[in-house]
C-alpha cells in the first residue's frame, strides 16, 4: 500500500468516525427537543397548574410547535452534508488512481 492510499483510507475513517458523531450528536439533541414539548404536554394537560403559569406553558407549546418542525425537517428532508460531500470526494479520487 502507498503511501498516498494509506492518507486516502485515513481519511475515510476520519469522516466515517465524524459521521457517526454527528448523527448520535443529533439524535441526542432530537430526543432532548421531543422530550422537552413532552414534558410541556404533560404539565398542560395532567397538573394543577396555576392561571398565570398555564399561560406560559401555553406559549411555550406554541414554540416548541416550530422547533418540532424544523427537527422534523432535518430527518425526512433531503439535505447536503459536508460530510457526504467530502466522502464522495474521496470516494471518487480513490477509484481513478
Amino acid at each position: 500500500m502507498t503511501e498516498t492510499e494509506m492518507k486516502t483510507e485515513d481519511q475515510k475513517k476520519s469522516v466515517e468516525a465524524r459521521k457517526k458523531l454527528n448523527f448520535w450528536a443529533r439524535f441526542a439533541l432530537s430526543i432532548v427537543v421531543f422530550g422537552a414539548f413532552f414534558v410541556l404536554l404533560y404539565l398542560l394537560f395532567f397538573q394543577e397548574v396555576s392561571e398565570t403559569y398555564r399561560d406560559i406553558v401555553n406559549i411555550l407549546i406554541g414554540t416548541y410547535v416550530a422547533i418540532l418542525t424544523k427537527t422534523a425537517d432535518y430527518w425526512f428532508k433531503d439535505k447536503d452534508d459536508p460530510e457526504h460531500k467530502e466522502s464522495e470526494a474521496l470516494n471518487t479520487n480513490g477509484t481513478s488512481l
